[in-house]
């Protein structure tokens, strides 16, 4: 599994980041809805919707608002309510978990709930992921340290579980048993350096690059708590993985459930700090 894992990560990453630093942003914003159109069909999925034909009118009518934002990007004040809508969606999401039987019955009231949920997922993203990478100064290189950021996580969480978390306590045992504190810490320590050095590199210095790793524990931990999300929600379906799409990886929710999360917090962050 780690080994088609790696063998997926290392052909997948590089056209990635060549993406997200070289295409204009509104090529990037067009291939980014086609990604997350992909996800939320995998959520439309896991929120219990079985028709093809209503799954594919949900997708027809999340294009329709990926186009709408996209059209009125230059009223002033939709864009930053809509990435700080999505910061307060995910300290919402909080209380779900703590409460992880909510909606886990497979009623209409439910779905369309879970329906719901995943517009505050999905849109969000997308506004706060466009804004980091329009943005005037480095704005490419922006919108590549917030992935970045969410990919060191990752992998700071997966060797620092693998290597001290055994035994330890756990995050969310009746969630995603195979989290632990010690992955969380590994997850913290990691990004916190990557955003260290890129800060600097990046020309930021004194308290706002002291700012700019608070941002990025704040969009960790958030990006935690969209990886829970997604294991709710697979546990709700019964499913193991959003999707089968990528070798090793699942489906593209279970690559972009933290980036989801990530993205509204980071360019709130950013914005807030002023860079």
């Amino acid at each position: 599994m780690l080994r088609q894992r790696v063998i997926t990560a290392l052909l997948l990453a590089p056209l990635v980041i060549l993406l997200i630093l070289l295409m204009p942003t509104s090529v990037f914003a067009c291939l980014l809805a086609a990604a997350f159109l992909a996800a939320a069909w995998e959520w439309s999925r896991l929120a219990g919707v079985k028709s093809r034909v209503a799954r594919g009118m949900l997708l027809a009518v999340v294009l329709l608002g990926f186009i709408a934002l996209w059209m009125f990007q230059t009223t002033r004040w939709l864009w930053p309510a809509l990435i700080a809508t999505g910061v307060t969606w995910w300290l919402l999401v909080c209380m779900w978990l703590r409460h992880f039987a909510f909606a886990a019955a497979p009623t209409t009231e439910n779905r369309n709930l879970k329906l719901l949920a995943g517009a505050f997922v999905v849109f969000p993203a997308w506004v706060a992921a466009l804004s980091i990478h329009g943005s005037p100064s480095h704005g490419h290189v922006w919108a590549f340290l917030a992935m970045l950021l969410v990919w060191a996580a990752d992998t700071g969480a997966y060797f620092a579980g693998s290597w001290f978390g055994k035994g330890k306590r756990k995050l969310a045992p009746q969630i995603s048993p195979g989290k632990t504190w010690v992955g969380v810490y590994g997850a913290f320590i990691t990004s916190a350096l990557v955003a260290a050095v890129a800060g600097w590199l990046l020309g930021v210095h004194d308290l706002r690059l002291l700012g700019l790793i608070v941002v990025t524990v704040v969009t960790v931990a958030s990006s935690i708590i969209g990886d829970l999300l997604e294991s709710l929600m697979k546990r709700h379906a019964n499913v193991k993985d959003s999707g089968a799409l990528f070798p090793g990886h699942g489906g593209l929710l279970d690559r972009l459930d933290s980036v989801f999360a990530a993205l509204p917090v980071f360019a709130l962050g950013k914005l807030l700090l002023g860079l």
